[in-house]
């Protein structure tokens, strides 16, 4: 029997698979991250006033109508939000996520997790990984922080399923300790950040809080300017306390000093939260007369695991004097 010769290309039974097929100049296609096609990502800040009144609710920094994806979103890979609960009452943080962060900015109360409870209170920080959805319940009127992957799962088109790490809790007290430590250290007036990185035993190679989240706790002393430094990791930053007179400088290029050109100054406020883009340099700045204290969020356990992390460093440490 004669069967009819199948061409290449040929498909039955469905639709034409050719009819979304698009062919592009490389020359004008390359890098597709310009004004409206793929949005860069812009400077973005958040005042304390978001979160310090109104009722228990879930705050979202969102940016997705920037970003062309679906929200909340406050980056193409991470969602960060301001939890505001009442005495009494509860909030589910609620996400499709592998990697939920929070920090404590105030109060105190419970999470309840997977059949389990943990008592929080300010300064605290804590990861969960897939599962349930947490329940918090604060005590006193509560403020936190948190932020999470689901933005990246989003996009990849997935469910998060089976958890990466164990739940981990890092209590105030811990941070504050090993803190003071560091700062106590000679070789720390060296150093061109003075911080602790959060990591966790089930990810020894990325030494990162989470598999695709990353966590710095740290200061900017009194007096100093930090030379600028660089990633292509995105910073979801919160500035846990801070006197006026902080504030960071951000831009696309450095000069052969080590200096930014045209730097966008962006003021920092206790309580606020700001965005440095992928690939800027950016350098922290404290002219007050008292420690100021951030806590920068990264999608750097991902870009760790990618080795496109990319992180450059201008300089060591100055002052201001």
């Amino acid at each position: 029997m004669n069967q009819a010769q199948i061409q290449p290309g040929d498909c039955t039974g469905q639709a034409d698979w050719q009819a979304k097929a698009l062919l592009f100049d490389y020359r004008q296609a390359a890098n597709p991250v310009r004004r409206g096609l793929t949005e860069p990502i812009g400077y973005h800040q958040w005042g304390a006033s978001l979160h310090q009144s109104g009722v228990t609710a879930v705050l979202p920094l969102d940016l997705s109508g920037e970003l062309g994806c679906n929200g909340p979103a406050t980056s193409p890979a991470l969602a960060a939000h301001f939890l505001r609960i009442l005495p009494g009452d509860g909030l589910k943080a609620a996400a499709n996520a592998t990697s939920s962060l929070f920090f404590v900015l105030q109060g105190k109360g419970e999470l309840r997790w997977a059949g389990q409870r943990l008592n929080w209170g300010a300064g605290d920080l804590l990861v969960l990984p897939a599962g349930e959805t947490p329940l918090l319940q604060a005590e006193q009127t509560s403020v936190l922080y948190w932020v999470h992957d689901g933005p990246l799962l989003d996009f990849l088109g997935v469910t998060a399923s089976s958890a990466r790490f164990d739940p981990t809790h890092y209590p105030a007290a811990l941070l504050e300790k090993e803190l003071a430590q560091l700062l106590a250290d000679p070789s720390s007036a060296r150093s061109n950040r003075l911080s602790l990185l959060l990591a966790n035993r089930d990810l020894p190679q990325s030494r990162t809080v989470t598999h695709t989240l990353w966590a710095m706790f740290g200061v900017v002393p009194a007096g100093v300017i930090q030379p600028p430094h660089r990633h292509q990791s995105v910073a979801l930053d919160l500035i846990i306390d801070c006197d006026p007179g902080c504030h960071t400088l951000v831009g696309t290029e450095i000069d052969a000093n080590g200096q930014i050109v045209n730097p966008q100054r962006i003021e920092w406020e206790s309580g606020g939260a700001f965005i440095t883009p992928p690939g800027h340099w950016h350098s922290h700045v404290n002219t007050s007369g008292r420690q100021a204290r951030l806590l920068p969020i990264q999608d750097s356990g991902l870009h760790t695991y990618l080795r496109s992390l990319d992180i450059r460093f201008a300089g060591g440490l100055q002052t201001g004097d």
